[in-house]
C-alpha cells in the first residue's frame, strides 16, 4: 500500500482528494491536514510514503513545509497539487525537493498515476510548466525581499511591515525598493502582484 498524506486548506477539496484516492486498490489516505503548519507533525505521526501538498496555505505554505519534510523524512516523497501552475511555484517546489507537480484540473487518473511514479522515484512534472519555469528564470528576489514583500502585500505602513518583521523602517524601505526595481513595477502593491503572478512570493 501507498501510504498518502494530504494537505490542503480547503476542506472540500481535501475530502473529495481522499475520497478519490481510497478507490485504489494500492493507495492509503493515512492523514489529513488543512494548514502547512501541521504537515511535519502528522507526517511524523503517520508516516506517509507520499504527501500530497497544496501551495497556498495559511501559516507556512506547502514549499516551505516541503523543504522541512524532506528534511526531517526524506523518505517521504512530495507531491505539489495547487490551484496555480506558476512557474515561480514550480521551481521553488523542485528547489525544496518536491519530486511532482500537478494542477488540481488535471484528470483523476493523472493526480493517481503520479502518486504511484513518485513512490516509484520517478520525478513527475508538467513538461509545458517546466519549459515556462526555465524561460522565466529563477526569482529575482532575495529571501528577505521576498519576505518584506509578501508582509507589504496586506497594506499597513512601512512602520507596520517593519514591526512585523523585527527590521528598521530604513531596512524595510531599502527592501521594498529594491523589489520595486526588480520586479519592474512602480509601486509596491504592483510589485507584490507580479511576484505573486510569478510565484516567488
Amino acid at each position: 500500500m501507498i501510504r498518502v498524506l494530504l494537505a490542503d486548506d480547503q476542506a472540500l477539496v481535501r475530502g473529495a482528494l481522499a475520497a478519490m484516492l481510497a478507490l485504489e486498490p494500492d493507495i492509503e489516505v493515512v492523514g489529513q491536514v488543512g494548514s502547512g503548519e501541521d504537515v511535519l507533525d502528522a507526517a511524523r505521526r503517520t508516516r506517509p510514503d507520499v504527501a500530497l501538498l497544496d501551495v497556498q496555505m495559511p501559516g507556512k505554505d506547502g514549499l516551505v513545509a516541503t523543504a522541512e519534510l524532506r528534511a526531517a523524512l526524506p523518505s517521504c516523497r512530495v507531491v505539489i497539487c495547487t490551484t496555480f501552475g506558476r512557474p515561480g511555484y514550480f521551481a521553488r517546489a523542485m528547489q525544496n525537493g518536491a519530486s511532482g507537480f500537478v494542477v488540481k484540473d488535471s484528470p483523476p487518473e493523472h493526480l493517481v498515476d503520479t502518486v504511484r511514479r513518485v513512490h516509484a522515484g520517478f520525478r513527475v512534472v508538467d513538461p509545458a510548466l517546466a519549459a515556462e519555469s526555465l524561460a522565466s528564470g529563477a526569482s529575482p528576489l532575495t529571501p528577505r525581499e521576498r519576505d518584506v514583500l509578501r508582509q507589504a502585500r496586506y497594506g499597513g505602513t512601512v512602520t507596520d511591515v517593519a514591526k512585523a518583521l523585527h527590521l528598521s523602517n530604513g531596512t524595510v524601505r531599502n527592501h521594498l525598493s529594491a523589489a520595486i526595481g526588480k520586479t519592474g513595477a512602480s509601486t509596491r502593491a504592483e510589485a507584490a502582484r507580479i511576484a505573486e503572478e510569478n510565484g516567488w512570493l
